[in-house]
Parts: C-alpha cells; structure tokens; sequence
C-alpha cells in the first residue's frame, strides 16, 4: 500500500527547488538526502509539457516513477526540495501537483502503542461498546482540532467520527476492529 508523504507546489527560485506539502509526521526522515519516493501512479503532463532535460525536442516531460531526493531544507515554515535531475524552474513547474508516496512496507511501526499510521485503521470494523457493527473505517481525515475517522456505513453514508479517546476508547488491530462510544446523535449528522 502506498502512503501519501506529501504533494510537490510550485517552483522556488530558477534552480529546480520546489515547495512540498508535508503529509507526514516523520518529514525530515522521508525527505532526507537520498530517499526515494514514488510518485502518484498516473500522474498527467501538463497541457503545454516542457521537453525533458537530455531528450529530442519535441518529446514531452513525463513524470518519472519515482524521485530521489537531493537535499530538503526549511524556509518560511515551508519544505523546500530539490530532487536528483529537476534542474530548472520549468522541469520543476511540471512536476506541480505530482503525489508523493513511500511503500507502507518501508515504514516502521510507531513505537507507541495509542499511536497508527493511517493504513493501519483503514478497512478495520467500526463497532459500539455493545459490540454492535457500524461500518468500516473508510479513511483518516486529519483536520485541525484532531483526526477523523470516515466511517462508511453500511447503507452506503458516511459519518465522522473524531478519533479521541472519549469517543474511541479501543483500537484492537489484532482483531480488526475500532470500539467506539459515539455522543448521541454524532453518526445521525
């Protein structure tokens, strides 16, 4: 399963560097010199693509299926990157929007125990204290005040629950299932 660890902006200064959107608790650790990164299968050119650096004139600049990166530093509170072979502003303009990934596989367990990546909850059985099945977890929405579950109802809604622990007493990963004491009338919203 690929883990989305940020989306590339736009280009920074004539060189090559470019704004990255951090998705990831763990940046200076995907980001480092010399990782690699997969980006979104099927990412588009753009409507008017550049021609690749080394190519024939004409051929339009695809974006490659992985990036390693070259260095990574911090401006303004942003993440500048600079990846091996985007040289220019122009290269570095069509990899805008590009998804950035890393294999779950490649990433290590976190070491508390109340705390998940994402993968880990998505697809586990959504359940009340009584044991009765509300759903599934359809993915993780991190908004500021805290994360929260998409839970994908059996009648095909969704509801949104904050992944607390007055609301979400127990994550049992072993036995596939997230327990949940809604307030009344949060999954009727």
């Amino acid at each position: 399963m690929q883990l989305i660890v940020g989306r590339i902006g736009k280009p920074h200064g004539i060189r090559g560097e470019v704004t990255v959107e951090v998705r990831t608790d763990e940046p200076e650790a995907r980001f480092a010199p010399g990782s690699v990164l997969r980006t979104e299968p099927g990412a588009k050119p753009r409507a008017e693509p550049t021609v690749e650096p080394g190519a024939e004139p004409g051929v339009p600049f695809r974006v490659p299926a992985e990036l390693t990166v070259e260095t990574a530093r911090w401006h303004q509170g942003r993440l500048l990157v600079v990846f091996d072979g985007v040289l220019d502003r122009n290269v570095a303009e069509e990899l805008r929007g590009t998804l950035l990934a890393v294999d779950s596989a490649d990433v290590a367990p976190p070491e508390d125990p109340e705390e998940f990546h994402d993968h880990q909850l998505v697809g586990l059985s959504v359940v009340n204290r009584d044991g009765e099945r509300l759903g599934e977890v359809a993915r993780i929405d991190h908004a500021p005040a805290s994360d929260m579950l998409v839970l994908r109802r059996p009648q095909g809604t969704t509801a949104l629950i904050p992944f607390v622990r007055a609301i979400v007493p127990e994550v049992d990963l072993a036995g596939g299932r997230v327990v949940v004491d809604p307030p009344g009338g949060l999954l009727d919203l």
